[in-house]
């Protein structure tokens, strides 16, 4: 559909797209792919706000960023999504529309840890956190007339679905890519609920994987377990690594591009909405993480648990 491929870069993607008058926020936008999304967003006329935890990485970024596109429209602000106190003065120190918003922050495979609240941190992190900076910024993407909400979810939702009756590992046995795979889903049926409540408003979500790309998000991680487990999964085919610039591209897609215009609720990988899993590979999506009751459901759970009210 979009012309584009497994090879494709963020900056290809977004050549020739005028973002001008637009404003965007990427979470994690001081490393990885955050980095690069940003990058596109910027290099395409976009005013961009790095949301991250580390404001002296952020600002190193945000100077590399300014240098390497020119445009000087973009900027740093704290946010630690794991502390909801973080989250919920990040949005309400936000004036203004919000055109798109890329909730690409996360973390992999943690130690076990727990937040104030008692929740998982990976759980925490990559879903809640999210979940209540897109919620309490939606004022922001209505007034928008037209925004995007993008959540970079990973293959990795292929090791769990949401695991209702113990989500939080309180009487099972923590296992960090059981963790992790979970917390994934999540960002999938994230975009499944959210695009079927705010498409009305004019504000389209989708979920994607960026790929396999080696970045700190593996700090937690042996790299070689990595990829023996996931080789696995596969078949016995190996992973094929993409660059940061490569596995920003779909981020880049689903944020800005035109090929992409009226859609949303989807899972994409490679620049292309996904097919569906088949058993044995690790590409494609699982028909669990687009099920739309088990969406509803989280959703209900998230909203309680963060306070959010509608």
């Amino acid at each position: 559909m979009s012309g584009f491929g497994f090879e494709s870069t963020a900056a290809e993607v977004l050549a020739g797209v005028d973002l001008n008058g637009r404003r965007a926020i990427v979470t994690g936008g001081a490393s990885g792919i955050g980095i690069e999304t940003a990058r596109a967003l910027a290099g395409a006329g976009a005013e961009v706000t790095l949301a991250v935890r580390d404001t002296a990485a952020g600002e190193a970024t945000a100077a590399d960023l300014i240098a390497s596109t020119g445009n000087k429209a973009v900027h740093v602000a704290p946010l630690d999504l794991a502390d909801q106190a973080s989250v919920r003065a990040f949005a309400e120190a936000w004036d203004g529309p919000l055109h798109i918003l890329v909730n690409n922050a996360g973390v992999m495979a943690s130690p076990p840890g727990r937040t104030a609240e008692g929740w998982e941190l990976q759980f925490a992190t990559n879903h809640l956190g999210h979940f209540a900076l897109a919620a309490r910024l939606l004022p922001a993407l209505r007034a928008a007339g037209g925004a995007r909400v993008v959540a970079v979810s990973s293959a990795a939702h292929l090791r769990s679905p949401v695991v209702f009756d113990d989500i939080h590992f309180e009487r099972r046995e923590y296992d960090p890519w059981l963790a992790y795979g979970q917390s994934k889903t999540a960002n999938v049926l994230f975009a499944v609920e959210a695009d079927r409540r705010w498409a009305g408003d004019g504000i389209r979500v989708n979920a994607l994987s960026p790929g396999g790309i080696r970045t700190n998000l593996q700090r937690h991680v042996d790299v070689d377990e990595l990829v023996r487990t996931a080789t696995a999964a596969n078949g016995g085919v190996p992973i094929r690594w993409k660059t940061p610039q490569q596995g920003a591209a779909t981020s880049a897609l689903l944020a800005a591009s035109p090929a992409v215009d009226g859609v949303g609720g989807g899972y994409y990988e490679d620049c292309r909405e996904a097919e569906p899993n088949r058993p044995g590979t690790r590409t494609g999506v699982a028909a669990y993480a687009l099920d739309p009751e088990a969406a509803a459901r989280l959703w209900d759970i998230s909203a309680a648990a963060t306070h959010i009210t509608w």
